[in-house]
């Protein structure tokens, strides 16, 4: 059989079987170019290990509004406190008692009475008498029962020279039938003791008593007993 291949190849039918077996290769090759190379399956990404291992989701409770806040009320801003005061380390004097003094030595003509009446030698009838009269010498100085303020000096016409002192505390005295000049002017201040004008017989209500001196004294306007006060 060999010596028969040889024969048949020896011939021209050797190119003839070469041209073949080109031809089939290049059948080949035309359809393996045409079909073109095989593409890798895409890889599928994994899911995260976080997901796999979730577990179910389960009902959610419902959740309630939460409740509206309150407004806030504002306080007031507190006062700022004043910064102390020095304290004041002088000592303190014990204040002196209001001295009263009696402004006339001499006899009681006529006592205080206004509960009673008394009978008025010079006007010859009945009356009340808002003082006492001290009878003394005309000229014979009269002082000032407590100090205080000079409230006024007039001249009455009935009860003549008249000056009124004001002693605070709502006391009052009042010194009249004194000679025409005073020795005080309205708004001295005067001390107990100080002289403030002289016996007179200026008191035309009361000039049948001859010189004397007419004192009385009044609290908060209303008159009060002269030898109560002098005697407190």
């Amino acid at each position: 059989m060999i010596k028969k291949l040889k024969s048949v190849l020896g011939g021209g039918g050797f190119y003839v079987v070469l041209a073949a077996c080109v031809l089939a290769a290049g059948i080949g090759g035309y359809f393996l170019l045409a079909e073109g190379p095989e593409a890798p399956a895409p890889e599928q990404a994994e899911a995260p290990a976080s997901l796999e291992a979730a577990s179910p989701v389960t009902d959610m409770p419902a959740q309630t509004a939460p409740e509206p806040e309150k407004p806030k009320i504002a306080e007031a801003p507190k006062p700022v406190s004043a910064a102390p005061e020095p304290v004041d380390n002088t000592p303190v004097a014990a204040a002196v008692p209001k001295l009263v003094v009696s402004p006339l030595k001499g006899e009681v003509l006529t006592a205080f009475s206004v509960d009673q009446l008394v009978y008025s030698e010079t006007l010859g009838d009945w009356r009340t008498h808002d003082g006492m009269d001290i009878a003394a010498d005309a000229g014979t100085r009269v002082l000032a029962a407590s100090g205080g303020q000079v409230v006024s000096v007039t001249e009455d016409a009935l009860m003549g020279t008249t000056v009124v002192l004001d002693h605070g505390d709502g006391y009052q005295t009042t010194y009249a039938s004194l000679q025409a000049k005073p020795t005080v002017a309205k708004g001295d201040t005067v001390t107990a003791g100080q002289v403030i004008g002289a016996v007179g017989t200026t008191a035309a209500a009361e000039s049948a008593q001859g010189p004397h001196l007419h004192f009385s004294v009044t609290k908060d306007g209303d008159a009060v007993d002269p030898e109560a006060y002098l005697n407190k």
